[in-house]
C-alpha cells in the first residue's frame, strides 16, 4: 500500500522515514519531491573503450561539480549519475520507490534507468541514473526538483535489512555519487 501525504508525515515523525533536509512544502498527495545535488559522474570515454562488469571501474567515470551559477548539461543520448540532496531512509517496515517528475519526463529526461528502489534499512543520498531520451540538450540546475519518492509498507518487517551481513549490500549508506560495483558480484 502506498502511503498518503498524512501517513508520510506520521512515519517521518515516528522516524520510520528519514528525509534530511525535510520541508513539508515538498510533500505531494502520495510522495515527496526530491532535489538535485551538485555532483555528477559521466563516462570517461577518452580512457575507456569497454566496460567489463567483472573488473573494478576505477577510472570509468569522471566527476563534475556544479553550483548555483553553473548548470549541468545532459546531451541527447547521454547518461550520467547524479544524487538527490536529501538523505533518504526507511526502517525495516518500509520501502521507497524513486520516480520521475512528469514535467521532466515530458522533455525526455529519465531519472532512473533501473535502480529506483530504496531498500528497507538503508539511508543514503539516492543515486539518479540520468538519461536524455529527447532530441535537445537539457540544462539541470543545483537544487531543482528532480524526482519524487513514494513509500510503501512491507507485509511484515524484513528479518535482514539492507546492509546486513551476507547480503552483499554494495551501496549501504552512500552519501557520494558512486560508480557501479557490479564486479563485487563475481
Amino acid at each position: 500500500m502506498i502511503l498518503s501525504d498524512q501517513d508520510i508525515v506520521k512515519e517521518i515523525e515516528k522516524k520510520e522515514i528519514t528525509l534530511v533536509p525535510f520541508d513539508k512544502k515538498n510533500i505531494q498527495p502520495a510522495s515527496v519531491d526530491l532535489h538535485l545535488d551538485r555532483e555528477f559522474l559521466v563516462f570517461n570515454t577518452s580512457e575507456n573503450f569497454i566496460i567489463d562488469v567483472k573488473k573494478p571501474v576505477d577510472n570509468l567515470m569522471k566527476k563534475i561539480t556544479i553550483d548555483k551559477e553553473k548548470s549541468f548539461i545532459l546531451h541527447p543520448g547521454e547518461f550520467a549519475l547524479g544524487l538527490v540532496i536529501e538523505e533518504t531512509g526507511v526502517s525495516n517496515r518500509l520501502v521507497g520507490r524513486l520516480e520521475g517528475k512528469s514535467s521532466l519526463g515530458r522533455i525526455g529526461l529519465i531519472i532512473h534507468t533501473t535502480a529506483g528502489y530504496l531498500d528497507p534499512g538503508n539511508c543514503l543520498k539516492l543515486t539518479l541514473e540520468l538519461f536524455n531520451a529527447g532530441k535537445l540538450p537539457i540544462k539541470l540546475y543545483y537544487k531543482m526538483p528532480i524526482a519524487q519518492i513514494a513509500f510503501e509498507y512491507l507485509s511484515s518487517p524484513c528479518k535482514k535489512s539492507y546492509g546486513s551481513k551476507g547480503l552483499n549490500s554494495k551501496y549501504f549508506g552512500d552519501k557520494d555519487v558512486q560508480c557501479s560495483k557490479m564486479h563485487k558480484n563475481f
